[in-house]
């Protein structure tokens, strides 16, 4: 198939699979008139690829699944390397969560005082003060 086709089975635009090519993930392959060729691998690939990104994997990340694709595995998660993506990836995702647990705490903290802060304010008292604390 042409890029064209590849691009509206992938979902995708000709212009990404052309930078996908760039860097290594698409093959480039020519047909005698010099236009670029695909198969079914290849959409394959770009599944994979799309896959993970849709996971939150950078593109760089995908390598090792499009490798391992690309050796005959039928799935791109059966390599050690992919593996070890995945590890990382969660490892990743486990840090991040616990950040995010931690500014939740704080801004429900911010937001008890604040509401506290709100309901203890009289008609013609002072204005509530506005402190944000690290």
């Amino acid at each position: 198939m042409r890029i064209g086709e590849l691009a509206d089975r992938a979902g995708t635009t000709t212009r990404t699979l052309r930078y996908y090519e760039s860097r290594g993930l698409l093959p480039a392959r020519r047909a005698v008139n010099g236009y670029r060729t695909y198969d079914d691998n290849d959409l394959r690939l770009l599944q994979q690829i799309r896959t993970l990104q849709d996971f939150g994997f950078e593109l760089e990340e995908t390598r090792p699944f499009v490798d391992c694709l690309r050796a005959g595995h039928p799935a791109g998660d059966s390599c050690p390397a992919s593996l070890e993506v995945y590890r990382r990836k969660l490892t990743d995702l486990d840090t991040l969560i616990g950040q995010l647990r931690a500014v939740r705490v704080q801004v429900g903290d911010q937001l008890a005082r604040a509401e506290l802060a709100a309901g203890a304010r009289e008609p013609g008292g002072p204005e509530p003060r506005c402190e944000l604390t690290h």
